[in-house]
């Protein structure tokens, strides 16, 4: 009895061990140009829901500004649908500078080059779906 029970212990023991498939993850790359200038930084943003949409990143990151463009390179991605948004954070501050009626000060985007009015833009004109590696180009 011994000597099944090691048999089927050294069988077992050289089988490959595995947690189920590997999710294949993707590289998003976003490409922002028109930038007003080349002081600040980039302040950039994916979104994986409309709940929290430009406040609950799934994903950022910083960048630094060159020939007022900038290029953000976010790895390891799942296949989903997403939103991307970045803010051009001219005084380092963190955070987007708006005027007293609330207007920003500085430049912004989402993806799809969604546009707003009288508000933020909506998480439903700039999501897409992350099904490959994908390049993303946001023009102001």
């Amino acid at each position: 009895m011994k000597k099944i029970v090691l048999i089927v212990a050294f069988i077992f023991s050289g089988m490959p061990h595995t947690n189920g498939q590997e999710k294949e993850t993707y590289t998003l790359i976003v490409k922002i140009s028109g930038l007003k200038s080349n002081k600040g930084h980039i302040l950039a943003g994916v979104y994986n829901s409309e709940i929290g949409f430009l406040k609950n990143e799934y994903k950022g990151d910083v960048v630094e500004i060159k020939e007022k463009r900038a290029t953000i390179i976010f790895k390891n991605i799942d296949a989903g649908e997403y939103a991307v948004s970045f803010i051009h954070d001219e005084n380092k501050n963190n955070k987007m500078d708006t005027n007293f009626f609330g207007i920003p000060k500085e430049d912004y985007g989402c993806s799809n080059n969604a546009k707003s009015f009288l508000g933020p833009p909506k998480y439903e004109d700039a999501k897409f779906m992350l099904s490959e590696n994908k390049t993303m180009l946001i023009e102001l």
